[in-house]
């Protein structure tokens, strides 16, 4: 046999492989997820310029970028948006098929999915790209982008919307062929994750299709400012329940298993995803604490309910942590903490995502901050917001998604990583950078920096401003190292000549040392939990959103850039 012939068979053999699960299905996967990285790329070249804008270094000029907020409208939507939603959808529909070991119900919803998607993000980005739509991720009005962009970003949210509905006929076409069997904890996991979205976006829905994308084709002259802030508000907290959640998927279902753990309790996991289908939506007024015409009561109720959700990450510090000490001790850990140094910190893929989960610790305490009322009062609309955001949904969120990016692009793609060493030091630049970034952030916004705001070019300064902007341009450029690290790992791996089997890359799923036959089959009734969590979101918000109806139109457009 010649050596082309070997190769074609090679070749042949490793895309047989490559399709285990359903061919037809994993491609659009491949696809959406590289749509994503390629959000990631774009949107992380912009984090860069801002951050070296506050040290007075302009490279927008030469990037084609007309203002800083047009840069900041590409940073915000390609990484909060389009790298989380297509990321998310890739790997829900993925570990999906995983769980059940089935393909999902509908293959057409999976290329609609995907293909939703990038039309959205052609639309958008062809509004943000002309400038015609510098309203940053908020898009707050009366600030008015052009019509693309708001129905670029609704078909980005339809694109999830799709992969729910695959979800729920799946879950059908389960149990309709294995009665009284428990939801595969996975499988759960994102189903619940998607439905909570769903759900939340009932305010984002109403915003845009209702109010702003009506405004932006001149068929209504007005709008009102207020409740558009409200409606965003309700589904623009939950959506940082939906960055985070797909994370949460791979501490719980594959990290104990990478470290040679186990799961502690299946109960527990749909506890905590069912905690956040129930609490994620009702504690959106804690990002208008400082808004007029909002009652106090409901500002107060929002805030313990925001409080209320911080449990099901607690518990979730608890399994992980079990899990990760149980593989530690295994692995010959001894003492209070010796198991740490024997996780598998060569292993890129767990190293990525134990960096993630020790930022997201920090995270969460700053977090705390900006849900308690009286602090907020404090730090609200300053920089420490996004120092904040950039631990939790910038790190946390980010890091443990370019780790599961170690072996779910060599997975689709039948191609070995490329340069392992590589991978590791791209954790740690990503991390320590964004520790560096996100304590000047931090530290600014504690001397009263404001957010959403072109510092390098003020006119007005207060003293230790300085050294909050050389924290944050230096970590920044840190974290840009890390970026383009995992750019280069990840083309060479797409381009990698090196063929592996699939199955060799591919995580267990964690074994549960109490499994669903101890777990409450009540957590498995799909539409009981969401009948509450609608009934517990119109609670929280219906007292705040009758008042302001009819809607006051009184606030024309206005372009601010």
């Amino acid at each position: 046999m010649t050596g082309a012939a070997i190769s074609l068979q090679r070749e042949a053999a490793a895309e047989e492989a490559v399709t285990a699960y359903p061919a037809a299905q994993l491609r659009p996967i491949r696809w959406q997820l590289l749509l994503g990285f390629a959000g990631l790329l774009i949107g992380g070249y912009m984090g860069l310029l801002q951050a070296l804008e506050r040290i007075g270094v302009d490279l927008y000029k030469i990037s084609e970028i007309k203002t800083y907020y047009q840069g900041l409208t590409l940073h915000g939507v390609l990484l909060a948006l389009v790298f989380t939603f297509t990321f998310a959808n890739a790997f829900t529909q993925y570990m999906t098929i995983r769980a059940y070991g089935r393909p999902l119900a509908s293959t057409a919803l999976v290329h609609a999915s995907f293909l939703t998607a990038l039309l959205g993000v052609v639309l958008a980005g062809y509004a943000i790209l002309t400038n015609q739509a510098s309203v940053l991720f908020t898009f707050y009005p009366p600030m008015k982008a052009h019509p693309l962009f708001y129905l670029g970003a609704a078909l980005l949210v339809v694109s999830t919307w799709l992969v729910l509905a695959n979800l729920l006929l799946t879950l059908r076409a389960f149990r309709r062929d294995n009665p009284g069997e428990r939801i595969p904890l996975i499988a759960y996991m994102g189903l619940f994750n998607y439905l909570m979205w769903t759900i939340a976006t009932v305010g984002i829905a109403v915003e845009v299709l209702g109010f702003l994308l009506p405004w932006s084709l001149g068929w209504v002259s007005t709008t009102d400012p207020q409740l558009n802030r409200i409606l965003f508000w309700l589904t623009g907290h939950p959506i940082v329940y939906f960055w985070l959640l797909p994370a949460y998927m791979s501490w719980y279902a594959l990290i104990p298993g990478q470290v040679g753990g186990k799961l502690y309790s299946d109960g527990l996991t749909r506890l905590t995803f069912l905690l956040f289908l129930l609490f994620s939506i009702p504690v959106g007024l804690h990002h208008q604490f400082t808004d007029p015409g909002i009652p106090p009561a409901m500002k107060a109720i929002h805030a313990v309910l925001t409080f209320v959700v911080f449990v099901p990450s607690m518990i979730t510090a608890f399994s992980v942590m079990a899990a990760l000490e149980m593989g530690g001790r295994k692995a010959g850990g001894k003492g209070v903490l010796g198991w740490i140094p024997k996780l598998p910190w060569r292993e890129p893929s767990v190293a990525a995502q134990l960096l993630a989960m020790l930022t997201f610790f920090l995270g969460g305490a700053t977090g705390l901050i900006n849900a308690s009322y009286t602090m907020n009062l404090t730090v609200h609309n300053t920089a420490f917001v996004p120092g904040h955001f950039h631990l939790t949904v910038g790190t946390a969120v980010a890091l443990t998604f370019m780790g599961i990016a170690y072996w779910f692009v060599p997975y689709l793609t039948g191609r070995q990583l490329f340069s392992r060493r590589l991978a590791i030091a791209q954790a740690w630049f990503w991390a320590i950078g964004a520790l560096i970034f996100a304590r000047g952030q931090i530290q600014g916004g504690l001397d009263a920096m404001p957010r959403r705001t072109a510092i390098g070019s003020a006119t007005y300064s207060l003293p230790g401003w300085d050294v909050s902007n050389w924290f944050t341009a230096v970590g920044g450029v840190i974290m840009a190292i890390g970026g383009v690290l995992f750019f280069i790992v990840l083309i060479g791996t797409l381009f990698n000549p090196k063929r592996i089997d699939p199955a060799t890359v591919e995580p267990v799923l964690s074994e549960p040392i109490h499994g669903p036959k101890d777990t409450w089959k009540a957590f498995d009734r799909v539409g009981l939990w969401v009948i509450v969590s609608i009934a517990l979101m119109l609670i929280a918000y219906l007292p705040v959103i009758i008042p302001y109806l009819p809607a006051n139109m009184t606030s024309p457009p206005i372009k601010v850039w």
